[in-house]
This record gives structure tokens, C-alpha cells and sequence, in this order.
């Protein structure tokens, strides 16, 4: 039997336990960096033994779902995590982002909601209930969303302007969109890790650039 998974069966001191966990949360890192999410869960399955009333890894193990296509098992493991800290915002939009990839919009924007009534300042949460107003053709609400969002932090700016762009242009105004789009490929031609974003946006650039040609 390995270390690793003695640790789960054998009594361990509180520093062992800390040891244990520190290991495991950078072992954890590693791979969700990597988008080894099977494994990721795998180490999530150890935390949540070590420590089974930790709402944080609840939370952490339904993202690793999340991404890993699993939606209801990440459905299940973040209303737990609410359950056992009904005041986790990323929680909230953990879930909504499960909601929305069902197609369950109006339990989306509900959980969007909680998610800002708890942290005003939750960056992720205005940008996915921007793109899930979006979906609903909500676009002065999505609008509304992305331009606060630019105006409470510096992160993310390129994939709101992105957004945002394709907000404008689904709502047809064809200039704000062009301006939005430059500003987010200015922001990612640099960014080696965006790179898959960056397609995404050149994606939506050209169909506008074809759209502006008449094709």
C-alpha cells in the first residue's frame, strides 16, 4: 500500500493531517492546471475524507465536475457545500453555471443573483449572468452587467470586452461590437495560456467582418 493512500485509512496525527492536506491541495493544483479533472476529483475524494465538513472542497470537487461534463454529480457536491456554508458566493455560481449548462436559465440568473447579494464584487458571477442574460435575449440587462463589471476590478477585461461585443453584436450594433473585439484580441495577443479564448473571439470577429461585407 502507498503513502498516499495510507493517509486515508490510518489514524493521523493533527500534523500528519496538515502535512497530508497541504500535499494533496498542491498535487490538486497540478493537475486541475492541467485539466486532469478525473485525478483532480480523485484528490478531492482524499480532502473531503480528511476533512468531510469543509464546504470549500464540496465546492472545489463540483468545479472539477463541472469541467469534467458531469453536471449533476456537480449539481449534487455544490449544494452540499451550500448546505454546509449557505454564504459561499462561488458556490452560488458554481451552480448557476451547472443550471445554465442544462438550459436551466431562470435557475441560473436565481443563483447568479445570490451569488452577487452575497459578494457585489464577484467578477465571474456579473460576467456568466451577462452571458446568460445574453442567451435569454435579456441585452440591455447583459449590457448592463458587463459595463459594471469593467468598472469594479481589472480582471478578466478581456473576455468581458469580448462578451460584451458579442452582445452588441447580436442586439445589431456592429460598431460597438467591432470596438469591443479589437479591445479584447489587443488584450490576448499576448496571452499563450487564452489562446483557445482568442480563437473564440477571432470566431466572432470574422462573422461580423463577413456580416459587415454583406456575405
Amino acid at each position: 500500500m502507498t503513502e498516499t493512500s495510507m493517509c486515508l485509512f490510518s489514524p493521523l496525527s493533527y500534523g500528519e493531517k496538515l502535512n497530508s492536506e497541504a500535499r494533496l491541495k498542491t498535487f490538486l493544483a497540478e493537475k486541475a492546471s492541467q485539466g486532469d479533472y478525473a485525478v483532480a476529483i480523485a484528490i478531492l475524494d482524499r480532502l473531503i475524507a480528511l476533512r468531510p465538513n469543509s464546504a470549500i472542497n464540496y465546492n472545489n470537487r463540483g468545479l472539477m465536475h463541472f469541467r469534467n461534463n458531469q453536471i449533476l454529480e456537480a449539481i449534487v457536491d455544490l449544494s452540499l457545500a451550500l448546505e454546509l456554508d449557505p454564504e459561499l458566493d462561488s458556490a452560488y455560481n458554481n451552480r448557476a453555471n451547472c443550471h445554465a449548462a442544462q438550459g436551466n436559465l431562470a435557475e441560473a440568473i436565481a443563483d447568479y443573483d445570490l451569488a452577487l447579494d452575497l459578494n457585489p464584487a464577484n467578477l465571474r458571477a456579473w460576467i456568466n449572468q451577462g452571458i446568460t442574460f445574453r442567451e435569454l435575449e435579456m441585452y440591455d440587462s447583459a449590457l448592463e452587467n458587463f459595463d459594471f463589471a469593467l468598472t469594479i476590478g481589472t480582471r478578466y477585461r478581456e473576455r468581458i470586452y469580448a462578451e460584451r461585443g458579442r452582445c452588441y453584436y447580436l442586439r445589431g450594433d456592429w460598431n460597438c461590437a467591432v470596438a469591443d473585439y479589437q479591445r479584447s484580441l489587443e488584450l490576448l495577443k499576448d496571452d499563450l495560456n487564452r489562446a483557445k479564448y482568442r480563437e473564440k473571439v477571432m470566431g466572432w470577429w470574422e462573422e461580423l467582418y463577413n456580416h459587415l461585407r454583406g456575405k
